[in-house]
């Protein structure tokens, strides 16, 4: 769709000047061709929170406020199911006592939809500015609207995505952890911030996502607290743990998970080798030796394979022999579990994937406003894709594992 699609559409942002228009009509432009479609819950709370205030408005009072203005009384709320382009938004429609309601977001369809939708975007990629959810949310209920409503509003989503966050925890036989990075701006200047990502899998061989955490480094502190806020939910049993050699990380796990094994991720390793062979010598040579010491049936095949490249490069390029002989065997963790399960253990491509998914979402912001804002949007697309994993089959089966 052209720009011009949606002013024709967009009527629900007639009363804005057209500076307004026109920002808000690109993030909605944004959003339809990158995402936030998904977030049927995040439209739930802010409906909900919209219909509330318009009650309050209608009645003239807010709830249990005494007041000679008041023109009936609030009398609970009625479910309701409406089928939208993003899923279906279980609802509780506010009711009234002495005075004829109905909330004016439901009869505007899909308008509302874009206006909420907007109003999500402005929360999550602008770091909740107040002022503009205000502008937005006055356009989408037809009055005005506190900072106070807005607050509310962003409170009781900020409210969800906390709880999943700070859920409790339990055994995991196996855990996957990584880290990219986001420009954030930080006390005025841009700086990298890592989004630290854990994924397990279950004795039952389900794969959730545990948690998410921003920081501005990779340092060992931050993976050591990001580790122990893990166990203090209640996660143990982990007999394995997958990774890149993310900075800091070995340490963090040395001081957090001691006598935990450590798959290095095979596919980093591969590419991380080429690095050390020097020209002349073909890196696709190289990387078919390494590719015969990762496929061995068993470890000892792998150690002898690998003592074989090694010997093969002392001499020729010894750079390499030693790199390989120092960093390979990191990758080899893998066969201490059963075969069936090395596959998707000996790398880190799963996370490589949802960090994919990630930067499609992320990527419409460019720069978050502050690692709040960050934090809430991976938050929000990591919830979407955890609730899609539990309703997939195993991830891998755990019969005589």
């Amino acid at each position: 769709m052209t720009r011009d699609d949606y002013r024709n559409t967009s009527d629900t942002f007639d009363q804005l000047d057209s500076g307004q228009q026109g920002g808000f009509q690109e993030v909605i432009e944004l959003l339809t061709a990158n995402g936030l479609d998904g977030m049927a819950r995040a439209l739930e709370i802010l409906i909900n929170e919209a219909m509330k205030i318009e009650r309050s408005s209608v009645l003239g009072a807010n709830p249990y406020e005494r007041t000679g203005n008041r023109r009936g009384h609030a009398n609970g709320f009625k479910p309701k199911t409406v089928h939208t382009r993003v899923g279906d938004l279980h609802l509780s429609v506010p009711q009234t006592r002495g005075v004829a309601f109905y909330p004016s977001s439901l009869e505007k369809g899909q308008r509302s939809e874009r206006a909420l939708k907007t109003v999500i975007a402005e929360m999550y990629l602008q770091g909740v500015s107040t002022r503009k959810v205000t502008t937005v949310m006055e356009q989408l209920c037809g009055f005005d609207v506190t900072s106070t409503d807005v607050s509310r509003a962003v409170a009781a989503l900020d409210a969800e995505l906390a709880t999943w966050r700070e859920r409790p925890l339990g055994e995991m036989t196996y855990l996957l952890l990584d880290a990219r990075y986001e420009k954030v701006r930080v006390s005025g200047s841009v700086v990298s911030c890592a989004l630290l990502v854990a994924v397990g899998i279950t004795p039952e061989g389900q794969r959730t996502i545990l948690g998410v955490s921003v920081a501005l480094s990779e340092a060992e502190v931050h993976w050591r607290d990001f580790l122990a806020s893990l166990q203090a939910r209640g996660l143990h049993g982990v007999r394995m743990i997958v990774s890149d050699d993310h900075a800091g990380l070995t340490a963090a796990l040395e001081a957090r998970m001691p006598g935990v094994k450590w798959q290095r991720c095979q596919f980093h390793l591969a590419k991380n080798m080429l690095d050390y062979v020097p020209k002349g010598l073909s890196q696709e040579e190289a990387s078919e030796q390494l590719r015969a010491v990762f496929q061995a049936p068993n470890r000892s095949e792998a150690d002898r394979l690998l003592r074989q490249m090694v010997a093969n490069y002392a001499e020729t390029a010894p750079k390499l022999a030693t790199w390989l002989e120092t960093n390979i065997p990191e990758g080899l963790t893998v066969f201490n579990v059963p075969t069936k399960h090395r596959r998707r253990l000996r790398t880190n491509n799963m996370l490589e994937r949802l960090n994919r998914e990630l930067k499609r979402r992320t990527r419409v912001a460019s720069l978050f406003p502050n690692e709040e804002s960050l934090l809430r949007l991976a938050t929000a697309v990591l919830m979407e894709v955890d609730e899609e994993w539990q309703t997939q089959k195993t991830y891998l089966s755990m019969k005589s594992a």
